[in-house]
């Protein structure tokens, strides 16, 4: 017999002197491959002593108030022999009375990782306060800058439209055509692109969360740097969310405050009349009517203010101040405007100043800002003269929306996202003594154990055991929950099979027995990107640089989905594209990130996040680094062996080998290899029950 003892915090709570203690250990169980498992106990039950009343503070009376919370786990310790075996939670179940008295409290034993959904619970990942750290603004210059930089930070702009499927034609201009010429039709709208997020900079964000902190600080969520928090592991690092909230074009949540610039570097062009200035700054000064000249007396006699964008179809304000105050405004107009009237508006005496603001960004070229002041002189015949003042240069306003990534990015909770990565991967997690939680791929948590199997033949209980078929479902499916996308839809129309898809069964054989297929759905959406081809070149198939996605449904209008990621690639010097800016004129660039579901376009790395050897969209080869083959093949290749099996045994484990036995160890009985599938103890008696894989090559 082994001597329990079960802590709750720093207190040691009282034991029925017969009560057996079952503790269940699973890390990848073959009968359910895509869920993470985590130490376990069955419920078991703790004498209504004076000790244990006051730990759980007399819960079965409900007039106490501020007593023992049941609604949360409390930290938790197990000893074997004084030794600690596992630390943990403990989970209050309930009270059991006899005779209107306490008798039992039931309480079950978790192991740590279980934690990790308590404390993240259904919180969605815009609540995660760091990620407003990245907050930009979303206008020409900041998507411009993203679309062509390099993707080293935690923001990048990918070549993902939400509405416009895009062409490349170098022959034929046309709307959305995207090869470059100076002006005209041809050309990529910049409002049509969305920015996206690091996943990694997720990661940070959740291990930074101050919500998830504990009493001293320090953080509940932290994991290792096996395979997030590691920039070297590129087939994660490299991976984006895209920001699309709502289908369609960005818009913020709350209300658009414009932001109006006044007009400057207006100057005079003709006239000399003496009584109007302008300064620098773009405020004109009209004298009173009547003052006193060398000349006469001064009358203004009418005012012209003409104000013509560059583009006909942006929608702009204007406002015009006199010291300081709105004198006359505009709002939500496009093309030409003209204020006042020659022949029927006097303005007063004053300083005088133009503002211009629109969400879209507006611009107007030079010369196209014209003030014309009609002046006269009493007693002179009405004469004097007019003057003309018109700006030298071109004069923008820029976007003004702000773009805030709690705001904008999917609607997805904290533990989906997290589920969803584990099982893309095929991760497996535990808490290590640190309380850092371990992430490791299933494949590198074995290839950790030790070599040397541990042999278990004398502590065998051979009078009882079981040998069993391994295979539990004839058939696994893997897939993306999110395939709804137009050329996703149309690929599965086509083929009758789901884009990026796959199903497996050991040499494409059929088998009836057992007859269930297991699924392994990826809660993300999985776009089939395109690759532009010069459609003006009809001797021979030319393709561009250029590769894009186009976020539409089947019926081609704006689509939501579920969140969207994959990998950026930067292209650097690839065939020169038109950005329109947000007064309608093209800006050539050659460098742009592009959308990809594999890690390069360079056949020497096929990383992708396909689970079939999907034909990659760049350079149409049929990439076979996928999900399946390098996250998933080794164990479900080895599940459908017909040489596997799952054997039961029983064993008096002796206290140093079961505390020192790690899930990925090797088990060695009757000379045969065996990994661990799970393992339940009697903590007071040592006797465990094991279910192992023979390891087949």
């Amino acid at each position: 017999m082994q001597k329990l003892e079960l802590y709750i915090g720093t207190e040691r709570v009282d034991l029925f002197k017969d009560e057996t203690v079952s503790f269940t250990q699973t890390i990848q169980n073959v009968k359910d491959i895509s869920k993470i498992f985590t130490e376990f106990s069955k419920t078991f039950s703790l004498p209504a002593s004076k000790v244990n009343n006051k730990i759980f503070q007399h819960y079965y009376n409900f007039d106490i108030r501020d007593g023992f919370d049941a609604r949360n786990k409390v930290a938790g310790r197990i000893e074997l022999n004084t030794l600690t075996f596992k630390e943990g939670f403990i989970k209050l179940e309930g009270v059991d009375l006899k005779h209107s008295l306490p008798h039992t409290y039931r309480i079950t034993f978790f192991g740590n990782t279980v934690n990790l959904k308590d404390v993240l619970g259904d919180d969605q990942l815009s609540k995660l306060a760091q990620l407003s750290n990245y907050d930009t603004t979303y206008e020409y210059s900041t998507i411009s800058t993203t679309l062509t930089a390099n993707p080293t930070g935690h923001i990048c702009t990918p070549l993902i439209t939400h509405t416009d499927r895009l062409t490349y034609n170098s022959v034929t201009a046309a709307t959305n055509n995207v090869y470059y010429q100076s002006s005209g039709l041809n050309g990529l709208k910049w409002d049509q692109l969305k920015f996206a997020i690091r996943l990694q900079t997720i990661i940070d964000a959740i291990e930074t969360e101050t919500r998830y902190q504990n009493a001293d600080g320090t953080q509940k969520i932290t994991f290792s740097n096996d395979f997030f928090n590691d920039t070297n592991n590129t087939k994660f690092y490299n991976l984006w969310m895209w920001l699309h909230r709502k289908k369609g074009s960005v818009e913020p949540t709350t209300a658009l405050i414009l932001n109006f610039i006044s007009v400057g570097g207006i100057s005079k062009t003709s006239g000399s009349t003496g009584y109007t200035n302008i300064t620098p700054a773009g405020i004109l000064t009209l004298m009173p009517d009547g003052q006193q000249t060398p000349d006469g007396t001064t009358q203004y006699l009418g005012t012209d203010l003409t104000m013509t964008p560059t583009a006909n179809n942006v929608e702009y304000s204007i406002r015009v101040l006199k010291n300081s105050q709105v004198y006359e405004e505009r709002l939500n107009v496009t093309g030409q405007q003209t204020f006042f009237n020659t022949s029927s508006t006097r303005l007063s005496a004053g300083n005088y100043q133009i503002q211009i603001a629109s969400i879209d960004g507006i611009s107007f070229a030079a010369n196209n800002i014209v003030w014309e002041i009609s002046v006269g002189v009493l007693g002179q015949g009405g004469g004097g003269g007019t003057d003309v003042y018109k700006n030298s240069s071109t004069i923008t306003s820029s976007s003004t929306v702000d773009f805030n990534i709690t705001e904008q990015i999917p609607e997805m909770t904290v533990i989906d996202f997290l589920t969803g990565i584990f099982k893309m991967f095929n991760l497996t997690a535990y808490v290590d003594n640190t309380g850092v939680i371990v992430v490791k791929t299933l494949d590198s948590y074995y290839a950790a154990g030790s070599a040397t199997p541990i042999n278990i033949d004398p502590y065998l209980d051979v009078t009882k055991s079981s040998v069993n078929v391994a295979l539990p479902f004839k058939e696994v499916a893997f897939g993306y929950s999110g395939v709804g996308t137009f050329l996703a839809k149309q690929y599965n129309q086509l083929n009758n099979i789901t884009w990026g898809g796959t199903k497996f069964t050991l040499d494409n054989a059929t088998f009836d027995a057992p007859n269930n297929i297991y699924k392994v759905e990826i809660p993300f959406e999985h776009v089939m990107y395109e690759r532009l081809i010069d459609s003006g070149i009809t001797t021979q198939i030319t393709n561009t640089s250029f590769q894009y996605g186009y976020f539409v449904d089947s019926n081609r209008e704006s689509y939501y989905g579920l969140p969207l990621i994959f990998y950026a690639i930067h292209i650097q010097g690839g065939n020169a594209i038109a950005l329109k800016n947000a007064a309608g004129q093209n800006n050539s660039i050659n460098n742009y990130v592009i959308p990809s579901n594999s890690l390069s376009i360079q056949t020497s790395d096929q990383t992708n996040i396909n689970f079939a050897a999907e034909i990659n969209e760049y350079d149409a080869v049929a990439y076979s680094g996928t999900l399946f083959q390098n996250q998933y093949s080794s164990y479900i290749t080895k599940v459908f062996n017909t040489q596997r099996r799952l054997t039961t045994i029983n064993a008096m484990l002796p206290l140093k080998i079961f505390r020192s036995l790690e899930l990925n160890s090797k088990i060695q009985f009757q000379q045969n290899t065996y990994r661990i599938n799970s393992i339940t103890t009697n903590l007071t008696t040592g006797k465990s029950s094991i279910e192992l894989l023979n390891i087949v090559e």
